[in-house]
């Protein structure tokens, strides 16, 4: 049923916990685990014109480094993957690759007790609206 797993992720400590609940899932249903980051490019918006191409190159840099660290997990328990960076509005950048890849599960974290991201919306939570295929949401403490 679940043959291709992404994990969605942005690279910071929280999405640990997470990965493993995407590991899980795909070890146990000998899936292909999709790993995806995302550079936000909406956060160049204030940033001076000489200062983009910087900034950009160091925030795809971290989000490489998160992939990868993501894929080697996924090396050490013997899950295939295949991972890519993007750089875009998050939300629409995961459903465009849902959608071209073949994704059967959606696996990613989620915030329930930030206000103010609970009113502006998360990626999250609209990854879970516009998502054709199931999402699971793995609760990150913040």
């Amino acid at each position: 049923m679940f043959d291709h797993i992404l994990f969605p992720t942005d690279g910071t400590e929280r999405t640990d916990a997470v990965l493993e609940y995407a590991l899980d899932m795909a070890e146990t249903r000998d899936a292909t685990l999709h790993v995806l980051s995302v550079v936000d490019d909406r956060s160049f918006l204030t940033l001076d014109d000489d200062r983009i191409d910087e900034v950009r190159s160091d925030l795809e840099a971290q989000a490489r480094a998160a992939v990868d660290a993501a894929v080697d997990a996924a090396a050490d328990r013997g899950i295939p993957t295949t991972s890519a960076v993007d750089v875009g509005d998050p939300s629409p950048a995961i459903i465009e690759y849902v959608e071209e890849a073949g994704i059967d599960l959606v696996v990613m974290g989620t915030s329930g007790d930030n206000y103010e991201r609970n009113i502006v919306g998360s990626v999250s939570q609209r990854v879970v609206k516009q998502s054709p295929v199931p999402v699971l949401t793995v609760r990150i403490e913040e």
